[in-house]
């Protein structure tokens, strides 16, 4: 048998080893350190990187679950920073729900992780801070550093004690940015700001005329000055968190 053969049924044994048999040449004992060393070291990642997800069940659910993420998905990268990123692919894609995952599972980890996200995001070197003496003339951006995000649950605040099994009536709208201290900070919002940051997001580069052109489509019910009186409130107070930039041009 070949070297990759042999660390191909290796790790076979060590994702599946109640299905795959470990290799002829090392001894059970040897072979169960490796198996505990590398599920827990994946089992601590994803624990650090959703504590409140992890509250929501019992400790064998919750190994049941990191289990099923160990043993059944690829991950697309060698790094260990990228697992929780991973195990939320995992989750909105390969994992079927059980009976006692809470109806909210996807958001609520999706939430969690956002922060990671964020406090390792590179930011564009291009990006620079914009006064808000210059909203109304300069090319605007999304920060790098920015998720503009939504969800039908109240993501804030669930816990042990609060899960709910309905959707809010309403979106819960969030951005969360990196400030200029490094901290990563989430502020709640609402519709209109929310729409505001995807235009601009969607449009990057557009100027403070056309986002409120593109929101007046959406929001027919205002006029174009009501547009603009709002849009301007804002976009200054998310200039001065650095939540929106321009960029420089050379």
């Amino acid at each position: 048998m070949g070297f990759i053969e042999i660390q191909n049924e290796f790790m076979a044994h060590i994702r599946k080893p109640a299905i795959n048999k470990k290799p002829n040449d090392i001894e059970d004992r040897r072979m169960a350190i490796y198996r505990d060393l590398f599920f827990n070291n994946i089992e601590g990642f994803v624990s650090s990187g959703f504590p409140v997800l992890k509250t929501l069940y019992t400790d064998k659910q919750w190994n049941v679950l990191v289990r099923q993420f160990f043993s059944e998905y690829d991950c697309h990268s060698p790094y260990f920073l990228d697992i929780a990123g991973e195990f939320i692919n995992y989750l909105s894609s390969n994992y079927k729900m059980k009976k006692y995952d809470p109806v909210f599972m996807l958001e609520i980890a999706h939430y969690e992780w956002v922060e990671l996200d964020v406090s390792i995001a590179m930011q564009n070197e291009l990006e620079k801070r914009l006064k808000n003496t210059d909203i109304t003339s300069a090319s605007l951006c999304l920060s790098s550093l920015v998720r503009n995000l939504s969800y039908q649950f109240p993501v804030q605040n669930i816990s042990t004690s609060y899960k709910p099994t309905e959707p809010s009536p309403q979106p819960n709208y969030f951005v969360v940015y990196r400030d200029e201290d490094d901290d990563v900070q989430f502020l709640a919002t609402n519709a209109m700001t929310a729409l505001l940051l995807s235009i601009i997001e969607a449009s990057e580069g557009s100027t403070f005329d056309e986002v409120c052109q593109q929101v007046l489509t959406h929001a027919p019910q205002f006029n174009a000055e009501q547009i603009a009186q709002g849009a301007l409130v804002t976009l200054s107070a998310m200039a001065e968190r650095g939540v929106i930039v321009t960029k420089n041009q050379d």
